[in-house]
This record gives structure tokens, sequence and C-alpha cells, in this order.
């Protein structure tokens, strides 16, 4: 008997849309993740590009859980000497981009290099509920339905 190894031609990419509005942020970054990667495929294999396309909308409307609004800072340095900047969740999540905290905790449950950087091409987040990929028809998948922790009550 051997093991199933799926080939790019056999692969079967589907378009899902995500409301993000009152979820949780890392449980819904890991069910992204999953998606992402397409362990949740019968057919998964580690080394391919198997997952979905995912489109997440209501970015700026996720939550977080405990203090982690202002505790859970991401850190950047500048390249210069003594050029190391933070900025809290909750700053990013009140200013220009909120749909960066998404990605960033998303990207961080992706496997690092080339495979990584290919997968994370396919998650498209938005903070507002307008998209633009209406043609793709994507299916919804409701994340608060899955599990009751998933959703801020």
């Amino acid at each position: 008997m051997t093991t199933y190894s799926a080939k790019q031609s056999d692969v079967e990419k589907k378009w899902v849309l995500i409301d993000a509005e009152g979820l949780i942020l890392g449980r819904l970054a890991s069910i992204i993740a999953n998606r992402l990667r397409g362990k949740h495929k019968v057919t998964y294999t580690p080394h391919m590009d198997d997952g979905d396309h995912i489109i997440v909308i209501n970015a700026e409307k996720v939550h977080l859980t405990g203090n982690k609004r202002k505790d859970a800072i991401f850190y950047w340095h500048t390249n210069y000497p003594g050029g190391i900047k933070g900025r809290s969740a909750g700053q990013i999540l009140d200013g220009k981009h909120p749909e960066r905290v998404i990605e960033k905790a998303v990207e961080r449950m992706v496997p690092r290099g080339p495979l990584g950087r290919r997968i994370m091409g396919h998650l498209r987040v938005y903070p507002g509920t307008v998209h633009p990929h209406e043609a793709q028809q994507p299916q919804t998948l409701d994340v608060g339905a899955m599990n009751r922790k998933n959703k801020k009550a």
C-alpha cells in the first residue's frame, strides 16, 4: 500500500468567505491557517499548495480576549541602531490598516519559506464588508457556529 501524494493537476481550489465580526482572533487565525494549508481536505499533501482561497471581511471588528488589546505588542526594527519599535494590537485595529492583525496572526501559523509565502498569497483580508471577489462566488464559512468559543458573546 502506498501513500497518496497529490499532483498540482489534481488540486481543486475553492473560494471561502469568512465574516470576522465578533470572532476571537487566535481561533479565527488557526482555522484560516488550516484552510489555507489544505489540512481540512482528505487529499492533503505537506509539500503541496492544495488549500483554498480565503476572503476575510470585517477584520476591524475582530475580538481579542483578556488584555491582549493593549498587552500584545507587534515589534519591528528600522535597521538603525536602537531602532526597535512596537505597536499594540489595539492601536493597529484602531489605526489605518486593521487587517494587518489578522494577516500577521495567520502568517505566524503557516510554514516559513517559499511554500508559506505562496500560501499567504491566497489570503485576502478587508477591514469592511466590501470585497472585489464576487465573481469567484465564494462559499460562506460560519466560523462562529463551529464552536461556541469562537464567537464573543
